[in-house]
C-alpha cells in the first residue's frame, strides 16, 4: 500500500514564528544569555538546520566572552546541550497549551489514509519529543498513535539531504515511488524528490516566496470544508490533478500514478543516501547531494 509521509514544522502546524522563536528567547532569557531574535532575525536562522545548530551560530568569540560562558569547547558543547534541552521543553509546553492550531487538512487527509490502508509518518529533523507533541496536537493521540516517527538526530545529514526521507521509507518498507511527502519548505521538498518520494507543498509563514519547482502540487494549505471551512488556492499543479476547494486523498493517489506515468517515460536514476544505502529518483533530481553542501539552487533552510 502507498505511504503518506508529513514533515512536522510548517506542514502540520505553522510553529515556526509562534512556537519555536518565542521558546528560543525564553530560554535565552532564562540562561540570562545577552540575545533575543526578531522575526526578521529569525526567519535568517531558519537557514541553518537544527535548532541545536542555529543556538550554536551564536557563539563566536566576541558573544563567548560577553556572556561569560566557558572558553573550553567541551563545557561550551555541554551548555549548548543543555540550552537546547531546555528550549525543546518550553517548546513542547506551548504546543501541549493549545496555543498553536494544527494547520487545515492535516488530520482530515490523514484519517482518509488510514481509513484506505495507506503507512502514515513523520520525517522531520526537529528533536523528537518536539515532533511527538505537534503530532498528538494535528493528529489527536488515537490517529496519532498508528504513525511512525522519524525525528531527532536518527540521520547525520539535515534537510535538503535525501537521508530522514531515505531512513523512513526503508523502515516502513515502502518503495520510494509509493509515498508521497507533505512538504512546505523547498529544502524539504528536495529531501523527499531526493529519496525518490513524490511530493506536494503546503507553502507556510515563512516559505511563501520559495521556488517549488520539482513539486507535483503546490497548495496554500490542504484545505477543510464546512463548518471550519478554509479554501485550498492552488499554486503549481504540473501534474494535472485539479484539486477541489480542499486536497482529498485520490488527489494525492493521482499525484502517484502521475509520478509512475512520467517514471515509465521518462526511466529513473539510481544513487545512495549519505549513509549508503541505494534510492532511485526520477530524472534529473539529485539521490543525495554533496555531504558537505546543499543541491544546487537550494535554500539552506531545513526542517
Amino acid at each position: 500500500m502507498p505511504a503518506l509521509v508529513f514533515d512536522c514544522d510548517g506542514v502540520l502546524a505553522d510553529t515556526e514564528r509562534d512556537g519555536h522563536l518565542p521558546a528560543f528567547n525564553e530560554t535565552f532569557a532564562e540562561f540570562g544569555l545577552p540575545v533575543r531574535w526578531t522575526d526578521a532575525e529569525y526567519a535568517e536562522k531558519l537557514k541553518v538546520g537544527g535548532g541545536k545548530e542555529r543556538m550554536r551560530t551564536l557563539l563566536t568569540p566576541d558573544f563567548v566572552a560577553a556572556a561569560g560562558l566557558p572558553a573550553d569547547p567541551a563545557a561550551l558543547e555541554e551548555q549548548l546541550a543543555g540550552w537546547h534541552r531546555r528550549k525543546t521543553e518550553i517548546y513542547t509546553g506551548i504546543i501541549r497549551g493549545g496555543r498553536i492550531p494544527p494547520r487545515p487538512g492535516v488530520r482530515r487527509v490523514a484519517a482518509q489514509a488510514y481509513e484506505a490502508g495507506w503507512t502514515l509518518a513523520v520525517a522531520s529533523t526537529s528533536a523528537e519529543a518536539s515532533v511527538r507533541a505537534v503530532l498528538e496536537l494535528a493528529m489527536g493521540p488515537e490517529l496519532a498513535a498508528h504513525f511512525g516517527v522519524f525525528a531527532g538526530d536518527v540521520v547525520r545529514r539535515k534537510k535538503p539531504a535525501p537521508d530522514i526521507y531515505a531512513l523512513a521509507v526503508d523502515r516502513l518498507g515502502v518503495d520510494p515511488s509509493d509515498a508521497v511527502a507533505i512538504e512546505d519548505s523547498r529544502n524539504g521538498m528536495l529531501a523527499a524528490l531526493g529519496a525518490g518520494l513524490t511530493c506536494a507543498v503546503t507553502t507556510s509563514a515563512y516559505t511563501e516566496e520559495e521556488d517549488f519547482t520539482g513539486a507535483s502540487l503546490v497548495v496554500t494549505s490542504l484545505g477543510d470544508p464546512p463548518p471550519r471551512e478554509t479554501v485550498s488556492r492552488v499554486l503549481s499543479d504540473p501534474a494535472g490533478v485539479h484539486p477541489g476547494p480542499w486536497v482529498v486523498l485520490a488527489d494525492l493517489a493521482a499525484l502517484l500514478d502521475a509520478g509512475a506515468r512520467a517514471g515509465a517515460t521518462a526511466g529513473g536514476r539510481s544513487g545512495t543516501t549519505g549513509d549508503g544505502r541505494s534510492v532511485t529518483t526520477p530524472s534529473g533530481v539529485s539521490a543525495a547531494g554533496s555531504s558537505d553542501s546543499a543541491p544546487p539552487g537550494a535554500d539552506p533552510r531545513s526542517r
